[in-house]
């Protein structure tokens, strides 16, 4: 697929902040001059070529009220995986719940980001956790500071 500059200026829209509002596909077609069937065609067109995996949205946490966040790693037998992960991924605390292959060094093999509002809250929720699935090997790897939070950024200029 050929990118005509149409294309980069709709990448470079949908790099942006959504339109809190109830149309946001709508707005922001309006603002590239195009209808809104238009800019959804091209998002579809850009999905099915696998120039766009998805579109999601990036919340700050630290911003909602969530000072206390951890990355817990769970050694979970391969045959409870799919169960532990779908109990793990339904608590509202965790924002994401992934499996990763384990290595000799590291057994670790499903993994997931927990908020909370307070000190504390993160290791409540572990506990909850691990008591609903009997997962009992874990560590828990506290934030202590926030590094990054961007994404990568493409067709910043039309010449790109």
């Amino acid at each position: 697929m050929i990118l005509t500059s149409l294309d980069r200026a709709i990448i470079r829209r949908l790099q942006e902040d959504f339109p809190l509002t109830e149309t946001p596909y709508k707005d922001m077609a309006d603002s590239l001059d195009i209808t809104e069937g238009e800019l959804l065609e091209r998002v579809e067109a850009y999905l099915n070529a696998g120039i766009l995996r998805r579109i999601g949205g990036v919340v700050r946490h630290q911003k909602l009220g969530y000072r206390s966040n951890s990355m817990v790693v769970w050694q979970v037998p391969e045959e409870n995986i799919e169960e532990a992960g779908r109990q793990m991924a339904a608590h509202p605390a965790v924002s994401h719940c992934y499996q990763r292959p384990s290595a000799p060094d590291f057994p670790f093999n499903l993994y997931t980001m927990i908020h909370g509002k307070e000190p504390g809250d993160c290791q409540q929720v572990v506990q909850e956790l691990s008591e609903k699935t009997e997962v009992k090997v874990f560590y828990m790897l506290e934030s202590l500071q926030e590094l990054k939070k961007t994404s990568m950024k493409y067709f910043i200029t039309d010449n790109e």
